[in-house]
Order: C-alpha cells, then sequence, then structure tokens
C-alpha cells in the first residue's frame, strides 16, 4: 500500500475514532432540533399573554413627571408603562442603566425579596402561592439561563402544576424572566445541549466554550474530507481477476470493487453516499461561530436615531390617563404602552391582550450570520400622540427613504422596493418577522442591503455582501434552508431525516468498528504486558 494512502486511512481511523461520538451526537441532536428548536426561553408572546391588563385609571404621573420625581435623566432611549407588582409603573431604559418607577406614587422599585417574588411567580403561573416553592437564589448563570444578557441573581421557584415549572424571576425588574418546564427541559438535553454543547460549566466560560466548538467542528471537517478521499482512493476502478486481489493479504471475498468485507463494507458505503451532507453540515456548523475574519465583517452601520429623528421628548406623551387610549383599544386589554418617536413625530405603540393564548412554544432560530430585530405582532395599536388616532397603514416609502439617503451621504440608492412577501434573506418560515418591508439596496463598499418597517419606522435588519454569502453557507447548508424545498413540508422534513439517519448510520457504524479495534488491541497489550511482567518476576 502507498504510504499516502496508509497515512490516510491511519488518521481517519484514529482521528475518526473520539469524533464519530461528536457526528452521532450531532446528527441525533439534530433531528430532534428540527422539531424542538433551541433552549427553552420565555418567549416575548408568553410573556405578553401573561402580563395583567394596565389600569390607567391609577396612572397620576406621567413619563416626564415620573422621571423628574425620581430625580432621573429625562433623556432615557425607552419607556414603557406597564403593570409592575399590579400597580401601574414606567421603566425607562438608558446606555447606562434602567429604572422602573411607579406611576402611581413616583416611587422607584426596590429590588425585590424572596417573598415577594414568590408572589410574582404565583401571578404568572396563575396559582395560589401556596403551590408555588422557593428553590433557591441564583448567583451565577445556570443551565437555562447561561444564554441571557441581563444576569443573575434571580429567585428560582418550583409551581406545582403537574407540569414541572420553573421560573426564575428578576428582583430589579420584578418579572419572570425565564419559564421552563420538564418537557421542555427533557427535550433540550435530547437536542439543543449536545448539539451546541450548551453544559452550563462549558458554556459559562465563553472562550472555552468557543474553542472547544471551533475545533471539534474543524477536526470534523478534516475527518469528513478524509473519508471522502479515501472513498476514492480505496475503490478499484478496475475489476481485479476473481480470486486475485490486488493488495497483499487481502481476502478473496474482498477482491471486488469494494475492497472490505462485513460492517467495514457498511461503512464505506454510507459513507460514500453521505459523506458529503456530512461535510457540509459540520462545515456550516463551523460557520456558526463565525471564526474567520470575513463572517466578523461589518457592513453599513446607520445612526440610531436615523428613523426617530432623535431622543423621547417626555413633554409631548401626556395622554395616557385621559380616556383616550382606552376608547381605541375598544374594550380590550392593554399591557404595555411604549412611547416612540418616528420620524419626528411622538406615537404611543400600544400592545393588547393577545387574541389568542400564547405559549412558550418553538423559538425560531433566523439568520444566523445576521439578525432581525422586530417581530410580528397583530395585536397592537399604533397612535399618533398630537392627534389620538390610530394610524393603520404603512410611513410613506419616501420619507423613510429619505432618512437613509440623508444618514448614509455616501451610499447611493441602487434600489428601493416595498415587499408583501418575504426573500431570501429577509425571512421566517413561521411568519414571525414582520411584512411589509421596505428593501433598500445600497451601493456602499458593502453592497448593504436595508430592511426598514415602514408600518412602525424602524431597522429590522442590515445585509451585506458577506452576510448573503454566509446565509447560504449556514442556513442553505446546514438547515437546508431552500425556499423549493424546504416550503414543501413534508419533503422537507423527510429529506432532512434520511440524509441524518445516513449520517448517523456511518458515523454509527464507525464508532462501532473502532471501539471494537480499541478493544482488540487493548485485549492483545494485556496478556503481553503480563507475560512481560511474569518474565521479569522468574529468578534466575
Amino acid at each position: 500500500m502507498p504510504p499516502l494512502r496508509k497515512w490516510l486511512i491511519l488518521v481517519h481511523r484514529y482521528l475518526g475514532i473520539p469524533l464519530s461520538l461528536l457526528f452521532v451526537i450531532w446528527f441525533a441532536s439534530g433531528v430532534v432540533m428540527m422539531y424542538t428548536g433551541g433552549m427553552p426561553r420565555l418567549t416575548p408572546e408568553a410573556r405578553l399573554a401573561r402580563l395583567p391588563d394596565l389600569d390607567l385609571s391609577r396612572v397620576r404621573l406621567t413619563a416626564a413627571e415620573a422621571v423628574e420625581r425620581a430625580g432621573l435623566w429625562a433623556f432615557p432611549d425607552s419607556a414603557v408603562l406597564l403593570a409592575v407588582q399590579d400597580r401601574p409603573a414606567w421603566r425607562f431604559a438608558w446606555p447606562f442603566g434602567d429604572a422602573t418607577v411607579f406611576a402611581d406614587t413616583g416611587e422607584v422599585q426596590a429590588p425585590l425579596d424572596a417573598a415577594a417574588a414568590r408572589a410574582v411567580a404565583g401571578r404568572f403561573a396563575g396559582v395560589p402561592e401556596d403551590r408555588v416553592r422557593f428553590a433557591g437564589e441564583v448567583t451565577e448563570r445556570d443551565q437555562w439561563t447561561i444564554q441571557y444578557g441581563g444576569g443573575p441573581p434571580y429567585f428560582k421557584f418550583e409551581v406545582d402544576d403537574g407540569a414541572g415549572t420553573e421560573l426564575y424571576v428578576s428582583p430589579r425588574s420584578a418579572e419572570v424572566t425565564m419559564r421552563t418546564t420538564r418537557r421542555s427541559r427533557a427535550l433540550a438535553w435530547a437536542g439543543a445541549i449536545p448539539h451546541w454543547f450548551y453544559v452550563a460549566a462549558l458554556r459559562r466560560n465563553g472562550a472555552l466554550w468557543t474553542d472547544v466548538v471551533v475545533w471539534s467542528a474543524t477536526l470534523g471537517c478534516a475527518v469528513a474530507v478524509l473519508g471522502l478521499l479515501l472513498g476514492f482512493t480505496q475503490f478499484r476502478w478496475r475489476r481485479p481477476q476473481r480470486g486475485r486481489p490486488d493488495e497483499p493479504g487481502a481476502p478473496p471475498a474482498a477482491a471486488g470493487r469494494i475492497p472490505y468485507t462485513g460492517w467495514m463494507r457498511w461503512h464505506y458505503l454510507t459513507g460514500a453516499v453521505f459523506g458529503v451532507f456530512t461535510l457540509t453540515w459540520v462545515f456550516s456548523g463551523l460557520l456558526s461561530m463565525e471564526p474567520y475574519e470575513w463572517t466578523r465583517a461589518r457592513g453599513l452601520d446607520l445612526p440610531p436615531d436615523t428613523f426617530s429623528g432623535g431622543p423621547l421628548d417626555l413633554a409631548s406623551y401626556d395622554a395616557v390617563a385621559g380616556g383616550g387610549l382606552e376608547r381605541l383599544a375598544a374594550g380590550r386589554g392593554m399591557r404595555e404602552i411604549e412611547l416612540r418617536r418616528i420620524l419626528d413625530e411622538p406615537h404611543y405603540l400600544v400592545r393588547l391582550a393577545p387574541a389568542e393564548a400564547a405559549a412558550g412554544g418553538r423559538e425560531e432560530r433566523l439568520h444566523q450570520p445576521y439578525y432581525v430585530t422586530g417581530r410580528a405582532n397583530p395585536d397592537r395599536l399604533l397612535v399618533a400622540a398630537e392627534t389620538m388616532t390610530v394610524r393603520d397603514g404603512p410611513f410613506a416609502a419616501d420619507a423613510l427613504l429619505a432618512r437613509v439617503t440623508a444618514a448614509a451621504p455616501g451610499a447611493r440608492v441602487v434600489e428601493s422596493v416595498l415587499l408583501q412577501d418575504y426573500d431570501d434573506y429577509y425571512y421566517s418560515r413561521a411568519g414571525r418577522t414582520p411584512l411589509p418591508v421596505l428593501r433598500v439596496k445600497l451601493a456602499d463598499p458593502g453592497e448593504t442591503w436595508l430592511y426598514v418597517d415602514p408600518l412602525l419606522g424602524r431597522p429590522l435588519a442590515s445585509v451585506h455582501r458577506l452576510n448573503r454569502v454566509e446565509r447560504w453557507l449556514f442556513n442553505g447548508l446546514h438547515s437546508l434552508d431552500f425556499a423549493f424545498w424546504h416550503d414543501r413540508r413534508p419533503l422537507w422534513d423527510i429529506g432532512v431525516i434520511a440524509l441524518s439517519l445516513g449520517g448517523l448510520a456511518s458515523s454509527g457504524i464507525g464508532l462501532w468498528l473502532g471501539l471494537r479495534r480499541m478493544r482488540r488491541a487493548l485485549g492483545r497489550m494485556l496478556p503481553a504486558r503480563a507475560a512481560t511482567e511474569a518474565r521479569r518476576t522468574v529468578p534466575s
């Protein structure tokens, strides 16, 4: 056997033994994640559904008065009126922090103690407090809070509801920030946790976790490439004569075009057929970590006030308790009232009680190379603060486009179009991102495409040329997310599961063969070592 081929075999064999286990885990957990999504989380829809209705008759302070009464800075990035501990409260956010001021007294909300947090958990779960058990204070990120930026401390509670519900209450916000159930935790352990290496002890060390994932995927690519090379080089393109194998020591039964028998033959066949998909999956998974400079490239960044026109002028919002918003809501409960400045004009964004109960179901993972910030929400009203009228239609595309050109004078507009449906780069298979959307193509160095929400005058996504390449290399290869196939369910499910089972079979057979080879080698080593020790102990 040529030395190069021999080394290819040895490297593939011994590097493949531990990596075959990872491939088995990745394939099996990937099938689970097709239907469960990622880690458990409290979705915005589920959070809004559990919020109590606002009682505006109890509001005594406008946002401007609340900031002044509390001695806070008068230009917050955001201001939202909601019910906190059954009281109306203004929640303000600045770059340096946030604060909650009760709208009935002007008192700044203090961090909760465990007893008050238990009451919050009971109201959220809709059960009496005696069915909520305090499970301790979480002072560092645990298995279910490692992915969120808010950070501990949390008060953790177990709810006696038959579903094994666990709730995390933030003492700072006085809200439930995480909800898991027995089912969601089990599915995470079968799917996202092994697939992403999301074990808390590892994930808390971000640098170490990144290195482990990147190097595991890189070595996985190497094993897959070597397997494909061996599939080519080991194939006998010229059929040897019957009974005369063309490799010394090969058994007569292996004298066909494929020089293997038994389970090794099946490993060769499944690897040759499914190895390409194994390689594309592990390579696209590697890209999700953005290991290369081009995957971290930045495109055109618009100033944050491009569509607002400047900071919130809290003095422009004084009609919250005047009865106008209740009339416009037409009897539906109001869960949050956010103050928005859109194209220099003040607006109220009223989030209503959902028409249908929202569950904390699967959360769609959108666009790994870039992020879509907005979410579709039919249960809302946009009210012009100056006229107290509901705005039903979109803002003028020309007005939004003028803001873009003013914010990026060096980037010529190549195309602008109002899309009524998704394209290849702004989309959601579950319909979670807003439509219609204004797409603006710019002639900047990154060839950026901007997506703007014309209903709320907000940027949704910025996608440059390399993002678009990565979209196909990650979403396309990793999820086989091609519209011509993905939109035809269950054909997509059947195809992906079949390919995953093929990769699982190849990896599983390789793992079994590797373990069997190690067992034989160990079996030979132990008697040899025992014989050596025996000779050493024989008296001369």
